[in-house]
């Protein structure tokens, strides 16, 4: 989590299906924070993952601009974080040359992520326990 960037922090609820994704937005001082750019965040992460709001109960989204650190990929950083009931945080990030591109990266990687974490749970569940054994039929005399 980011802690001591003395950023903002907007708190958005999606309704889906009657249950509620809650999604926060943080940003580190270098951001300047608008309100086009919270429904810019909420309509992607809406876009990429509200098939999975039945499962995640909160996403964490910290956008940051590393303007003074070299990176080949870009300053822009977003850092995407998703709670899934049962299951441990599944967290990605995104650099890009620009802020739309890292958060819509971040969020693709995010969609990704949960469809394994969520499919891997959903196969455990799935599996038997023990093989059983196959029916055998008499063999006739």
């Amino acid at each position: 989590m980011f802690y001591g960037l003395g950023g903002n922090l907007r708190t958005v609820l999606m309704n889906k299906r009657e249950q509620s994704m809650q999604i926060n937005v943080n940003t580190d001082k270098t951001i300047d924070r608008h309100t086009g750019l919270d429904s810019h965040v909420q309509t992607v992460v809406e876009t990429a993952i509200g098939r999975f709001s039945e499962h995640v109960s909160r996403v964490e989204i910290h956008l940051s601009d590393n303007k003074g650190e070299k990176s080949l990929d870009g300053d822009n950083r977003c850092l995407m974080e998703a709670r899934v009931n049962g299951l441990q945080p599944v967290a990605v990030s995104d650099h890009a040359a620009t802020l739309h591109q890292s958060i819509s990266g971040a969020a693709d990687k995010l969609k990704r992520a949960l469809d394994s974490a969520l499919g891997k749970r959903a196969d455990h569940k799935r599996a038997p326990l023990a093989a059983e054994p196959a029916d055998e039929e008499p063999a006739e005399s």
